[in-house]
């Protein structure tokens, strides 16, 4: 079941991004993701396209998608933290002149 904070890594074998999903109504196709290494670059993804294995039913690698991770933590701020620390760090900066 796909649930937000979940992280997941891409499939390619040229590698690419760790993706954390930030929010998924059930029952719908498409989850809410960001980066989730920065927590930034808010987009949806189809949830066709997360996977709970790296292979498939017939035993080969996946080479498109993203996999679960298997220690599934969260890498990274959210969305909102992420505005929170822009917008104190603007704050702070601020002060110092």
């Amino acid at each position: 079941m796909i649930q937000p904070g979940q992280v997941f890594r891409s499939c390619d074998p040229r590698g690419g991004p760790h993706i954390r999903i930030e929010t998924y109504r059930p029952g719908s196709n498409r989850a809410h993701i960001v980066d989730a290494a920065t927590g930034k670059r808010f987009r949806q993804i189809l949830v066709t396209a997360l996977h709970d294995s790296d292979t498939t039913r017939a035993g080969t690698q996946r080479r498109t998608g993203y996999v679960l991770e298997p220690d599934g933590c969260d890498r990274g701020p959210s969305v909102g933290e992420c505005r929170d620390f822009d917008r104190n760090w603007d704050v702070e900066k601020a002060g110092e002149t």
